[in-house]
Order: C-alpha cells, then structure tokens, then sequence
C-alpha cells in the first residue's frame, strides 16, 4: 500500500520505518529536510509538500506537534488537502484537544474523504516495532479501513468512538504518568538519607502496589539520571511533556473542571525547563526535583 507519512519527529520517523519494515510503499514530508534523509535512505520517497503524498499515497499519517502544526500540514496553500483528496485516508495521530481533531475531520470530510484519529501511548521503541498503543476516534466504516494499517503499528487498537473520543482518552491516559514523575521524585527524597542503589530502589518501587508499568520499562534510565549518567537517545523531551501538560489543562478548561495537581506539577516542570532541561528525555524529570533539594 502507498502510505504517505507528514511530520518526522522522533515518532513520525519511528512508525514511517515501521511502515517500511512491514513491505509497505512509504512517503515522507518534514519542514527540515534533514529529518527526511534517513528515511530516504531507507528506502522511503520523498514529497516536496504535504499535498504531494495526498496525490501520491492512499492513506497519509500526521503526527505533527501541536494544533498549529495540524492546521498549517492539512489547510496550508500546499497542504494534504490542497490536492484532491477524495478517496483518500487520513489518519491523524498527533495528540491535540478533541475540538481540534473535530474540526479538522469535518473540513477532511468535506473533501469526500476518510478520516480517523488514532493518538497513541508509546515511544520511539514501541513505535519501530509495532508496539504503540492505539486509541482511535472514528466512524465504523472510516475505522475499518484504517484498522489494517494501525494493527501494523500498534500491539492493541481500540475504536473508543466518534471522532474526538481518542484525543480525550489519549490525554487521560497519558496524564497520570506526566504527574507520577513528579511524585517519584517527591517519594525519592523521603529515602535519600538510606543510601540506597538507585537501580535497586527503583526495581523494589517497580514490584510494589504503587509501581506503575514505566518504572518496569524506564527505572534503569530514571536511576541512570539520579546519578547524572548519560540515559541514551531521547524518547519523549521535557518539552513536549510541558506541551501534553499545557493541552490538559486547556481542555480541563474547556470541561469546566481543574486539576489543582496538574496545575502544580507543570509549574515544576516550567522552572526544569527555565534551566534547560527542555531537550532532556522524560527520564530526567524524577532528579530535577532532588536536584532542587539538596543534602
């Protein structure tokens, strides 16, 4: 199949070569050429704009960084929906508030094609071997046609209803792992004074009823940061954990509820990122708030 992926971050990238590994017709579009390179040497074709894989390709994929970046890939004068689109897939991927990906569907709609909201829970490593966790928004029919191609990327997909209902579930499922790093560090200090490994520590709270599933996958990383060592490529920067926060919050708004916690942690986080952990991996967060607090 002729799959057109827009937006080559380190996920966009990740599920484009996926989509390469499992036999699939790839194009790519990126603002910076250069994160296009990589793929094209993977076997990937590159497009000179967003309205290019819409004529080349029968379904395109958007993972882009906020709802600016939606509007201006889909809407611009060269965007996906500047070419004919009827016929056509999209599956939107990126994680914005419900109302943006609601809007966008109509406009997409209206262009007399298919369109579903997939966001997903995972990072780069998930992503390059099909192991993203899906929660897709979407009409029954528009779904089963993209169901194929997501079961390709994700090791479990769920329709959770109409357009919309996916973006709402990916920021609830999402939030409270953004807090818990917050809270780890707060539980770190109350344990500082033992002396204990960090390796250790994190492997005990992992086995522990208030572990969740990251200290299994992320607690060597967490501990490697807690001594200053070097965690390996970034998976998900302190920056991009501020955006997810800051979306949160606006749709709290939006609900007409707050979220006094969230509130708080994102404060935290701001003042890491006024000290230039903003390009730090996520991993990072539970030593910002020890490093506040010293001996």
């Amino acid at each position: 199949m002729r799959i057109g992926v827009a937006g080559l971050g380190r996920m966009g990238a990740a599920m484009a070569q996926r989509l390469l590994d499992v036999g699939h017709e790839v194009h790519v579009w990126n603002r910076t050429p250069a994160k296009v390179r990589p793929l094209v040497e993977a076997g990937a074709k590159e497009a000179v704009a967003p309205s290019d894989l819409t004529a080349r390709c029968d379904a395109v994929i958007s993972m882009l960084t906020n709802a600016k970046s939606l509007s201006d890939v889909y809407e611009g004068p060269t965007g996906l929906l500047a070419s004919d689109a009827k016929g056509k897939l999209f599956i939107e991927m990126s994680t914005v508030q419900p109302h943006d990906v609601e809007a966008l569907a109509v406009k997409v709609k209206a262009k007399g094609a298919r369109f579903v909201e997939c966001p997903v829970g995972g990072t780069v490593g998930p992503a390059k071997s099909g192991q993203l966790l899906g929660v897709a928004g979407a009409s029954p029919e528009d779904y089963a046609a993209a169901e194929p191609i997501l079961k390709q990327l994700c090791r479990r997909v769920d329709r959770v209803g109409p357009v919309g209902a996916g973006m709402s579930l990916k920021l609830a499922l999402n939030l409270p792992l953004l807090v818990y790093y917050q809270v780890l560090a707060e539980a770190l200090l109350l344990v500082r004074h033992v002396g204990l490994d960090n390796k250790w520590l994190l492997e005990f709270l992992a086995d522990t009823s208030g572990g969740p599933n990251v200290l299994k996958g992320r607690g060597p990383a967490i501990a490697t940061a807690l001594a200053g060592g070097d965690t390996g490529p970034v998976t998900f920067d302190i920056e991009l954990v501020k955006k997810d926060l800051v979306t949160m919050l606006d749709e709290a708004a939006r609900r007409g509820v707050r979220m006094p916690l969230t509130e708080k942690t994102l404060e935290i986080y701001e003042g890491a990122i006024k000290e230039g952990w903003a390009p730090r991996d996520s991993a990072w967060l539970p030593a910002y708030w020890p490093s506040k607090n010293p001996k």
